[in-house]
């Protein structure tokens, strides 16, 4: 029985994870990896499409049997135990200092295009994001399901007038270029890229939500998958067409400089929009995962019982705030050391692929016959786009490494608290 309302149906949960997996890259992701691998980052976008799908099934058939607002952390203890799920949910909450700032530091930069804008108005900007979305997540889930689903429409629509004003393709912009002498380029392009595609573990958490789970959970992660993967693609070839990457500005800014080149002047402020609302839907769905993550465990008393609590309109609000805050503190915290845009991706992309992997090993201990064998291969997939970050993957895993610890630690001393406080027998 479900905990939580079940108010999300196919529609409303397509809108919701393509949202969240295009939201903080669909306008900036493509220049950084036509930076890093020029034109090769087509054959990049095709090659990741292909290694996230067996991980995108294997979520949907964990998804579609178990159901539950503790999401990837859930099913991660289900399969190897409650140490790895209090792991794994820490670890999934250690993105919030790294992986949301990244995104409202995505988001902010928009407005920057429009305005000459000071860093203390970034960081407003910023906070003030986090307060419309504390207020839009008091609303039941279907109220987010639909901004998402109009938000989903804008991004798709403005990728499309790019390819109709520019007349794209262009005959000079191959499709597919030849591979031959640049294959090394493709890891470097993957471990910018996986941020993409990032948001289909925070999804699992809204599976106790859906009207029929067994049928429409499975289906809204598929096809918002590759929705999310065909527009990243066209997006891909409209910022090689134009040239509009290079350098950390250029990247940042490429979907107003094609817009500029393709409408004038005017523009700006539908680029500016766009990018914004694409950011917002993606923190948007991150940030009510997060939140039913924590109450989840509160619920279940993993967490203080206050966090548990839910309002009239039966959502996690207590826990959403906790959210909100954090991400507030870590935001300003962020601003105040000025760190770059592409470490604090890098270091989330490290902790969202370990989480990814130990999802899927989850998936080889609980799923049977060809899903089983599917949930294998993803989770040496997994490996291997841990193994392209290199030394940024060391943050990911020596954070799991600590916080396991750490947890084995408080057992440990739970269970002399414990011990001790029994009488002792005759």
């Amino acid at each position: 029985m479900s905990r939580l309302n079940k108010e999300l149906g196919l529609l409303q949960g397509v809108g919701l994870l393509s949202t969240s997996l295009l939201g903080t890259g669909v306008f900036v992701i493509p220049a950084l990896a036509a930076t890093a691998a020029g034109d090769i980052s087509l054959w990049a976008w095709l090659l990741l499409i292909v290694l996230v799908l067996p991980m995108a099934f294997t979520f949907a058939q964990l998804g579609r049997h178990y159901p539950h607002a503790g999401g990837a952390p859930h099913l991660i203890g289900r399969a190897f135990g409650a140490p790895m799920e209090r792991t794994s949910a820490w670890l999934f909450l250690a993105v919030i200092p790294v992986g949301l700032p990244a995104a409202l530091n995505i988001a902010s930069g928009f407005w920057h295009a429009l305005f000459a804008l000071s860093d203390l108005a970034i960081l407003a900007i910023q906070l003030a994001t986090l307060g419309i979305i504390l207020l839009l997540g008091q609303r039941p889930a279907r109220t987010s399901g639909g901004v998402q689903i109009v938000i989903a429409l804008a991004i798709v629509a403005t990728i499309a007038l790019i390819w109709f004003k520019g007349d794209l393709p262009h005959a000079e912009q191959p499709l597919l270029p030849p591979l031959t002498g640049n294959w090394q380029l493709l890891p470097v392009a993957l471990g910018v890229m996986f941020w993409c595609f990032v948001g289909i573990e925070a999804f699992t958490h809204l599976g106790e939500e859906f009207k029929n789970p067994q049928r429409d959970f499975p289906l809204a992660l598929l096809l918002g998958v590759l929705l999310a993967g065909l527009v990243y693609w066209a997006c891909s070839v409209a910022v090689l067409s134009f040239h509009a990457y290079g350098d950390a500005r250029t990247d940042a800014a490429s979907l107003p400089l094609m817009l500029d080149v393709l409408l004038g002047d005017q523009a700006r402020w539908l680029s500016a929009s766009i990018g914004y609302l694409a950011c917002f839907a993606s923190m948007n769905v991150y940030i009510q995962g997060f939140s039913r993550l924590i109450w989840s465990l509160a619920d279940e008393g993993k967490l203080p019982r206050a966090l548990a609590e839910r309002n009239a309109n039966g959502v996690p609000a207590r826990a959403l705030l906790l959210v909100v805050l954090s991400c507030a503190l870590s935001a300003t915290l962020i601003w105040s050391l000025s760190l770059s845009l592409d470490q604090l991706i890098r270091y989330a992309n490290g902790n969202f692929i370990v989480i990814y992997m130990l999802s899927m090993a989850a998936g080889w201990l609980l799923l049977r016959g060809l899903w089983r064998w599917l949930a294998g291969l993803s989770t040496l997939l997994c490996l291997g786009l841990l193994l392209t970050l290199g030394f940024d993957a060391l943050y990911a895993i020596g954070l799991l490494a600590l916080l396991f610890g750490l947890d084995r630690w408080r057992q440990a001393r739970r269970s002399i608290s414990l011990h001790s406080a029994l009488p002792p027998t005759p």
